[in-house]
C-alpha cells in the first residue's frame, strides 16, 4: 500500500474529514477560518486544525503538510451560500469574497498537483462561471474530471440533501460509487430513540440535545401542525400576516413538522428553529435539537462539538452542523477515491 495523505480545505466541523477517517483515508490537516471549528475538528479526528483564510495559504505550506506521501488527496467544500438558491444574488461570475474561493482552491490545486481532488457543494454551483473555470483549470492540469448531483439519502444520510460532487484524478477516469443503501434511512430510524423533550428543555447528559423555546403562539402553531403538512393546515388566526399576502402564500416549507417514515429535509444553519423550515419534531411539540440535527447529518451520536467548559451556542453550533458535509456522504466519497486508487495506482 502506498502512503496516502489528505488535506481538507474549508473543513468546518469535520464532516468530510470524519468520513475519510472512518474509511481509512488519513487526513493530516483541515483548514478553515472559523475558530469555532477547532474543537470539534481536533476532538474527533486525528488531524491538525489550521485556522486560516484560504487566500493566505500557500502551495508550499500544503506540500509541507502532505510530507512524503506517495498519494496526495486535496478535498474541499467552499462555502455554498453564494451558490445557493436561497441567496438573493444570481450573478454568474465574480471573483471577490466567497465567490472567489473556488479560484483559491484552483490556485492551490495547481501549486500542489495532488493525485486526486474532490469538491462538494450545492447543485446550483454548476450554473456559475466560477465552477466552469474551476473544472477547466483542472482539465488543463491534466486531470480527468467527473461531477454530478448526488442524493445523500442514497448513501445512508437520513436526509434529502442533494449535492454536487466533483472527483478529479491524474490517474484516469473516476466517478462516485453506486448508492450504498437499498432505501433511504428514515427520521424515526435516525432519531426515534432519543430522549423525549419539551420545547426549551435539555437532556441532562447531552448538552446538544436541547430544544429551542417556543412562544405561546408558536406552541399553538406546532400543535396544529401535521407531519408533512404546512401552515395552511392551521386555523386562520394562527397564520402569520406575511403568509396571507400573495407573495407569502408560496412559502409553504416553513413552520412544518418532519415525518417519521421519510428522510428529513435538508438541514440548514437554522435547523434548530421551528419557523425556519420543516424542522418541527414529528410528534413532540418542539423543533429538533442540535444533537438530532447532527445525527440527521450522519455525525456519530457521540461526536463532540463543544468542550465541557464552554457554553452551547445554538447559533454557532447550528452553523457548524448545518454547513457540514454529511459524514456518510464523506464516507462514500472516500470509498470512491479508495476504489479508484486501488484499481489505478
Amino acid at each position: 500500500m502506498k502512503k496516502i495523505s489528505c488535506i481538507d480545505l474549508f473543513c468546518g466541523a469535520g464532516g468530510l474529514t470524519h468520513g475519510f477517517v472512518l474509511e481509512g483515508l488519513p487526513v493530516v490537516a483541515g483548514i478553515d477560518m472559523d475558530p469555532a471549528c477547532r474543537y470539534p475538528y481536533e476532538a474527533n479526528n486525528n488531524a491538525e486544525f489550521i485556522e486560516r483564510d484560504i487566500s493566505t495559504v500557500t502551495s508550499s505550506e500544503l506540500n509541507s503538510l502532505f510530507g512524503d506521501a506517495e498519494i496526495r488527496v486535496l478535498a474541499g467544500c467552499a462555502p455554498c451560500q453564494p451558490f445557493s438558491t436561497y441567496a438573493q444574488r444570481y450573478e454568474l461570475d465574480g471573483r471577490d469574497g466567497k465567490w472567489g474561493l473556488l479560484y483559491e482552491f484552483a490556485r492551490l490545486a495547481e501549486g500542489t498537483k495532488p493525485d486526486v481532488i474532490t469538491m462538494e457543494n450545492v447543485p446550483t454551483v454548476a450554473r456559475h462561471e466560477v465552477f466552469q473555470d474551476f473544472v477547466q483549470s483542472l482539465e488543463k492540469l491534466g486531470y480527468s474530471v467527473w461531477f454530478d448531483v448526488v442524493d445523500s439519502s442514497q448513501y445512508g444520510v437520513p436526509q434529502t440533501r442533494k449535492r454536487m460532487v466533483l472527483l478529479a484524478s491524474l490517474h484516469g477516469k473516476m466517478s462516485m460509487i453506486a448508492p450504498t443503501v437499498e432505501r433511504p434511512k428514515t427520521v424515526k430510524e435516525a432519531i426515534g430513540r432519543l430522549r423525549p423533550l419539551n420545547a426549551g428543555e435539555s437532556a441532562p447528559r447531552d448538552r446538544l440535545h436541547v430544544s429551542s423555546t417556543l412562544s405561546d403562539k408558536n406552541l399553538k402553531r406546532i400543535r396544529a401542525s401535521k407531519p408533512g403538512g404546512t401552515w395552511r393546515d392551521w386555523p386562520r388566526d394562527l397564520v402569520a400576516d406575511c403568509h396571507r399576502s400573495d407573495s407569502g402564500k408560496t412559502y409553504s416549507g416553513v413552520y412544518g413538522r418532519m415525518e417519521w417514515d421519510k428522510p428529513a429535509p435538508t438541514m440548514t444553519t437554522q435547523c434548530f428553529g421551528f419557523g425556519n423550515g420543516r424542522f418541527g419534531h414529528p410528534e413532540q411539540d418542539r423543533a429538533i435539537t442540535l444533537r438530532e440535527a447532527a445525527i440527521i447529518q450522519s455525525f456519530p451520536r457521540n461526536y463532540a462539538f463543544v468542550a465541557k467548559h464552554e457554553d452551547v451556542s445554538m447559533k454557532v453550533l447550528g452553523r457548524l452542523i448545518g454547513n457540514a458535509v454529511p459524514v456518510e456522504l464523506g464516507r462514500a466519497i472516500a470509498r470512491s477515491i479508495d476504489d479508484h486508487l486501488s484499481a489505478q495506482v
